[in-house]
């Protein structure tokens, strides 16, 4: 099982750049049962926020709900995974509160990667971090 940060979710429904076609291509993945991915109900949070900014609050709703019915059953966040995120984020650098959470809450899980455009996620211990480009994707899809 991958998790999916926001950055997966945006660059798949957002507009031309190096990322939306393998971003493309992980969730269809996914949709097919190639693949087990899941995220968190923070990250569908944090996706519809982004993408309210630039196409408006409908269409940033259904498509979050979308990411709801894929990504179901979604990770919860324990007491536990927020206080090793806060931990993480109070000993690493380069990473913000909310990504120290998904880092712990995905390395709690058993996930065997976290995939993310955000390369600080690198950085954090027991986690294997892929970027989703081109080499990224394809390399999950592989395995």
């Amino acid at each position: 099982m991958i998790v999916l940060d926001t950055t997966v979710l945006v660059y798949a429904v957002g507009a031309e750049h190096s990322f939306r076609e393998p971003c493309r291509r992980l969730v269809t993945a996914i949709a097919d049962g190639a693949i087990l991915g899941t995220t968190t109900v923070e990250v569908i949070q944090e996706f519809a926020h982004v993408r309210a900014r630039r196409r408006g609050r409908a269409d940033a709703a259904d498509l979050a709900r979308d990411y709801i019915e894929l990504l179901t059953p979604l990770l919860t966040v324990e007491e536990a995974d927020l206080r090793e995120g806060l931990r993480l984020y109070q000993e690493g650098a380069g990473f913000g509160s909310f990504d120290a959470v998904l880092a712990a809450v995905a390395r709690a899980s058993g996930a065997t990667a976290l995939v993310s455009a955000d390369r600080a996620f690198s950085a954090v211990p027991g986690i294997r971090h892929v970027v989703p480009d081109v080499g990224g994707v394809q390399e999950l899809l592989a395995a």
